[in-house]
């Protein structure tokens, strides 16, 4: 069955159930914040007892005892703030550790149902992890004790307090203004930089196509357009973002002067004590403190915010994975019931009513017009895609009934679109498999034809490709990827227009693989365009307009269907 962009919910369960573990943690920074904002009192009881005691008494041991103390919470303070710190930047790592390999497999799985455009959760991984270990979640922990060093003003005299609850009350519609303004610009910048980026990505890759067709000027106004929109929302948010941080930056200043001019006035009246104009001036300084901190903050909010959110998206449209059980190892015989099959998210069926077996050791030629729908089907065989009706069967058992990290290394796939990763040859060609794999290497290699040529390189094996094998020809590519898809004793092995880059001494090469796998038991399904690469083969199958004409052993085919249509 096909899967589309249901509520699939395995992912977003094990985001609960990661943040469900984190609620010790949590925990354990609400404990040190506790005591970290409790001891910001030090320096206001310090300077309240100087000037109220040490300096009406002139006593230096009480003044040395004073001082001793202080220095004593401070350093404890700080003791705290390097423990909430490390645990804050370990909760971090172990969110990433958690859902990371997970997100990038259900990255891969969306990709090839094309589900996830328009996402990057490892991106939005990263934001999250770099929120979690940044001084933003430390700083939700400090805003409830706004109230309470309110009330300690308010303790020192109740005109001091009133003056320090308006002071909080005009921080916080700052910060409220700086929300809800931000909001779109912040929404549209991430939109717009996604686009950009997927742009570059997009004409890097396709660059001698866009340099041979003389399309730099308009690639390059497309991406200028793009860009300045991006950067004009970015520009729009960090204006209003900075003009939200200097005005409470401005604000918090004239404040803490305002109560030390209160605090002076009721001093002069001696309503209060010196030392409870000092220490009120201090206190309400770090009563805003979290506020204008929450502020400066304010975008890393909304990224994390905005990450969080698309990432809950995203694990929404990941399918479920089974939890099969382990099935004896495949031996390649393949059927193919009744196929009824279109790419994801597409409702007409590409293919109708395809019938046909293999035996392990078989080999099949898949023929027909452009368009006719055989790249469809390899993908299908290989168990990319899930058909819709109908079954496609290795050994008997349904690509969605095998384990896929345990059928997955018995199928060699080679598209039609060749695509290295940047790595070592001998990395591409082992499918990044860890151990010792050189004498499967090798093997894959010299069965392929290419060994030779691999040694030519300065550095052979260990010559590195770079991004999708840049420093290769077309046929060096794609003779590359067919010992990638051999590599391992598979027992299915499915090639789109294998020879479409080859020259004369390649496709040698590609006939000699593929009689070594038939004979070594290997069901080899080859679709093509040109006929010299199915002389190795021993059955065909005609597909037009995604239906079978004919299939059958390749003589009885060739007689009866390609003749009369040529």
């Amino acid at each position: 069955m096909n899967t589309s962009m249901g509520e699939h919910t395995a992912l977003r369960a094990r985001l609960s159930d990661v943040i469900r573990q984190f609620k010790g943690s949590v925990t354990s920074i609400g404990v040190f914040s506790f005591f970290i904002n409790l001891l910001m009192l030090t320096g206001p009881i310090y300077m309240l007892q100087v000037y109220d005691r040490v300096l009406i008494s002139r006593s230096i041991p009480t003044l040395v005892a004073l001082s001793i103390l202080m220095m004593a919470l401070y350093l404890f303070m700080g003791f705290l703030e390097f423990c909430r710190s490390r645990i804050l930047t370990r909760l971090a790592r172990k969110f990433e550790k958690d859902l990371g390999a997970e997100t990038f497999r259900g990255w891969l799985k969306a990709g090839t149902y094309n589900q996830a455009q328009g996402f990057q959760p490892m991106i939005d991984l990263g934001t999250l992890k770099q929120f979690l270990s940044g001084n933003a979640l430390g700083t939700i922990f400090d805003l409830p004790w706004v109230p309470f060093y309110v009330g300690v003003i308010f303790f020192l005299h109740w005109t001091l307090g009133v003056l320090g609850i308006i002071g909080c009350i005009i921080i916080v519609i700052a910060a409220l203004y700086n929300e809800f303004a931000t909001r779109k610009p912040t929404k549209e910048s991430a939109s717009l930089k996604r686009a950009e980026q997927s742009l570059v990505q997009q004409s890097y890759r396709n660059s001698d196509l866009v340099i041979a067709l003389g399309m730099e000027d308009n690639i390059s106004r497309k991406w200028e357009d793009i860009n300045q929109r991006a950067s004009d929302a970015s520009m729009r948010n960090t204006d209003i973002s900075g003009n939200s941080s200097a005005f409470t930056k401005a604000f918090r200043m004239m404040i803490q002067s305002a109560i030390l001019g209160l605090g002076g006035a009721l001093a002069v009246k001696q309503i209060v004590t010196p030392g409870a104009m000092i220490a009120a001036s201090i206190i309400m300084g770090r009563a805003l403190a979290p506020l204008q901190m929450a502020i400066g903050q304010w975008r890393s909010f909304g990224q994390a915010r905005i990450s969080f959110g698309r990432l809950k998206e995203f694990y929404a449209l990941v399918p479920d994975s089974k939890d099969n059980i382990a099935l004896p190892e495949p031996k390649g015989a393949l059927t193919v019931a009744n196929l009824y099959a279109a790419p994801p998210n597409i409702d007409r069926p590409i293919l109708s009513g395809l019938n046909f077996n293999l035996e392990p050791g078989d080999g099949l030629g898949v023929i027909g017009p452009s368009g006719s729908g055989k790249s469809v089907l390899g993908r299908f065989l290989v168990g990319i895609w899930l058909p819709q009706s109908g079954d496609v069967r290795i050994d008997g058992v349904s690509h969605d009934q095998w384990r896929r990290e345990e059928i997955g290394p018995k199928i060699g796939y080679l598209p039609q679109s060749v695509d290295l990763f940047d790595g070592t040859i001998a990395e591409n060609i082992s499918r990044f498999e860890t151990g010792d794999n050189s004498e499967a290497i090798f093997k894959a290699a010299q069965m392929a034809g290419v060994h030779e040529l691999i040694l030519k390189f300065p550095d052979g094996y260990a010559t590195r490709l770079g991004e999708n094998g840049m420093i290769l020809s077309g046929g060096q590519k794609q003779r590359i990827a067919l010992a990638r898809a051999i590599y391992g004793d598979p027992v299915l092995v499915v090639m789109d227009e294998p020879n479409s880059n080859l020259d004369a001494m390649g496709e040698q090469a590609l006939s000699k693989a593929i009689t070594a796998l038939r004979k070594d038991k290997v069901t080899v399904i080859l679709i093509a365009h040109r006929s010299g690469a199915i002389s190795e083969l021993n059955k065909l199958l005609m597909i037009h307009n995604g239906q079978q004409i004919a299939f059958g052993d390749k003589e009885d085919v060739l007689r009866k269907v390609v003749k009369p249509h040529s």
